[in-house]
């Protein structure tokens, strides 16, 4: 059936993101990536589902620093990801981004930042670019529970209802902020709330179910293409490492990692895919063609050389 080929596809995309992470993971353990790492496990719904619902060859995003997942969700091959975040020249950037400032704008990904909340006001910007080029594009701002509090969300937030701009907030709430449980940070952790304030609509979806997040993302697109103006989505989700590696979660509740684990997005898909009737020997077959990709892009982008320092002056403006 149509929708169960797409959910095969769904899990593809979101075991692709799991085992890049991992790899991630390691390869940060033996010192071959260095510098701040935040990976997103546990919340790769969200970024399948998402990218499943746009045109990314017109329309923006623009991730937190926990972007790898929205990278490859984008369509950006493993290898020149590992290449990345291992400073080779053969990296999309050259080795100069690294895992925390990404950018790959033919991809519709147009870089992470490690501002907290930055990204909103800069898609918005891009909404207004919109709103006078013709190009249709719809741009989402992507963030986390905690970014609900900076200043520069509110003022995206209110400057795009106010001049109806195309473009999406999409809250990633995996109920933490950095350390801090987020309903210690505010009275009212139902976020989407505040989008009435806003003169917005606002809705509270599955962020582990990445056909829910598909079809929202769908439905604000639509509505901000047709200028209607700007949608808060909270897509509710948890990871299942730490904030950054070497986090040893002592914040978190006994038990809370164990019923994280067993309602994690993989998990769940590959029972729904079951029940559809989509056979054991398939779904394993696709996880080893993941895994080996995976492993043969890390391989690769390891044998490559590092990027040049002499060219560190390159792209820069004086």
């Amino acid at each position: 059936m149509p929708e169960t080929a797409t959910l095969l596809d769904h899990l593809e995309s979101m075991r692709r993101i799991r085992f890049f992470e991992e790899e991630v993971a390691r390869l940060r353990a033996q010192g071959d990536v260095v510098g701040s790492v935040h990976l997103c496990n546990g919340q790769e719904a969200i970024y399948t589902g998402a990218c499943a619902a746009l045109d990314l060859s017109r329309d923006a995003i623009f991730p937190t620093y926990r972007g790898h997942g929205w990278t490859l969700a984008c369509g950006v091959p493993p290898y020149p990801l590992f290449a990345e975040l291992l400073g080779r020249q053969s990296g999309i950037n050259g080795g100069r981004g690294g895992s925390a400032y990404l950018t790959a704008p033919e991809y519709g990904m147009y870089g992470e930042n490690s501002i907290v909340g930055a990204g909103a006001p800069i898609a918005a910007g891009a909404a207004l670019a919109a709103a006078y080029d013709g190009s249709g594009r719809v741009a989402l701002a992507a963030f986390g529970d905690g970014a609900m509090n900076q200043g520069a969300v509110h003022e995206a937030m209110n400057f795009a209802a106010v001049r109806r701009l195309p473009v999406i907030f999409l809250v990633e709430n995996n109920h933490y902020s950095e350390l801090t449980p987020i309903a210690d940070m505010v009275r009212v952790d139902r976020l989407f709330e505040r989008a009435s304030a806003y003169g917005m609509p606002g809705a509270r979806i599955d962020g582990n179910n990445p056909a829910a997040v598909r079809d929202a993302v769908s439905e604000a697109a639509g509505r901000a293409r047709s200028g209607e103006g700007p949608v808060l989505l909270e897509a509710m989700t948890q990871r299942l490492v730490g904030h950054y590696i070497g986090d040893a979660q002592h914040y978190r509740p006994a038990g809370e990692m164990e019923r994280a684990l067993a309602d994690e997005p993989i998990i769940r898909l590959l029972a729904v895919l079951r029940a559809a009737g989509v056979g054991q020997d398939e779904l394993d077959a696709g996880a080893d063609r993941v895994h080996a990709e995976i492993a043969e892009a890390s391989k690769r982008a390891l044998a490559d050389p590092p990027a040049d320092p002499t060219t560190v002056l390159e792209h820069l403006y004086a």
